[in-house]
C-alpha cells in the first residue's frame, strides 16, 4: 500500500493550495482521497503506483509542494478518513515528506524495502524532466498527448515543423512516458518486496 503526505512549501508566505489539492477528481486506485491533515499538508492513500507515480510526479515538479511517499502495510480495515489511517506506510510517508522538505526535487520515498531508493530515484528524474520544461514545452507535450500529430500541433501553434520537433526535444517529451513507467514498476516492486 502506499500512502502520500503532500505539504505546501512557502504557504507562510502565500496563497492556500490545499483547496487545489482537494478538489481534484479521484483518480482510479485512490483507496482514500486527499484530506487535510494538518494546516497546509494532505495525505491519500494509493493501491495502484502508476496512478501515484502521475500525482505525485505533478505536484512535486509543480515547485508548490514537498511530496513524502510511504510503502508498506496500513492497518485494516482503513478508516473513512484518511488522516484517521495508520500502520508502517502512515509512518515511512511522514518521515519521506520530511525528507522532501529538504531536497532540491521535493520528493521522497520511504520503506523498509531496500528497494525504494531506486523508485525514488526514478520519481526524482521523473520530477527532473517536468520541472525543466519550458511554458512551451509543456504547450507542445500537451498537444502530442492529446493525440496528434508533430505536424498537427506545429500548425495548431503556428509554427514549423522543425520547431514543433525542438520544442519537444528539449521538454524531453519522449523519455517522460518510460521514466513515468519505471516510476510506477519501481514503487509497485518497492510494495512487493518490503
Amino acid at each position: 500500500m502506499f500512502v502520500v503526505t503532500v505539504d505546501q512549501r512557502g504557504s507562510r508566505r502565500g496563497t492556500d493550495k490545499v483547496p487545489e489539492i482537494l478538489d481534484r477528481p479521484r483518480p482510479p486506485g485512490m483507496v482514500r482521497p486527499f484530506e487535510r491533515t494538518a494546516g497546509d499538508e494532505v495525505q491519500a492513500v494509493f493501491d495502484d503506483p502508476r496512478e501515484l507515480a502521475a500525482v505525485a510526479a505533478e505536484l512535486a515538479a509543480s515547485g508548490d509542494w514537498s511530496i513524502g511517499i510511504g510503502i508498506g502495510p496500513v492497518d485494516t480495515p482503513l478508516p473513512a478518513e484518511t488522516r484517521a489511517g495508520a500502520g508502517p506506510a502512515f509512518v515511512f510517508a511522514r518521515s519521506a515528506v520530511e525528507d522532501a522538505k529538504r531536497n532540491r526535487w521535493h520528493l521522497s520515498v520511504a520503506g523498509e524495502s531496500d528497494r525504494c531508493v531506486h523508485a525514488q530515484t526514478a520519481g526524482r528524474l521523473l520530477v527532473d524532466v517536468l520541472a525543466d520544461r519550458s511554458d512551451a514545452g509543456r504547450e507542445a507535450v500537451a498537444l502530442i498527448a492529446d493525440g496528434g500529430t508533430q505536424a498537427e500541433a506545429a500548425e495548431r501553434l503556428g509554427i514549423s515543423p522543425q520547431a514543433m520537433s525542438l520544442r519537444l526535444r528539449h521538454a524531453r517529451w519522449d523519455i517522460e512516458p518510460p521514466t513515468r513507467l519505471l516510476f510506477a514498476e519501481l514503487l509497485d516492486d518497492s510494495d512487493r518486496n518490503d
